[in-house]
């Protein structure tokens, strides 16, 4: 029987349309030591940790389309330091929530929304 998708892959996988593949691509190296170079036509396939995102310019047929995504992180507060650094906008400051994750999130320049978190249990 012929497998439904790549091995190694989740069923659901985000998908991000942005105008410009190769900032997206440097923030997500710079801000979450994502792995993955940028391909010509096709989805470019980003790994962050053990997930995977793909981003593409949309092939000149879809419109740009931001996301929000919650990503888990080994130290939340120098995430978000790099996040500011790579140009981030700050939404929420490091915090500590009463689920046991400490918290930020920030906007890239694309307008997409990461809330980063490192879980410190309940």
């Amino acid at each position: 029987m012929t497998p439904f998708k790549p091995a190694g892959w989740p069923s659901v996988i985000p998908r991000i349309v942005t105008r410009d593949l190769t900032g997206l691509a440097r923030f997500l190296r710079d801000v979450f030591d994502a792995q993955g170079e940028v391909r010509s036509g096709a989805p470019t396939k980003i790994r962050i940790g053990d997930s995977i995102i793909l981003i593409s310019d949309g092939g000149g047929v879809r419109e740009a389309m931001p996301a929000f995504l919650y990503v888990y992180v080994p130290n939340v507060d120098e995430t978000y330091r790099r996040a500011i650094a790579a140009g981030g906008e700050s939404i929420e400051i490091p915090a500590d929530m009463p689920y046991g994750d400490r918290r930020a999130t920030v906007r890239d320049a694309w307008a997409n929304v990461w809330q980063v978190a490192t879980y410190r249990g309940s």
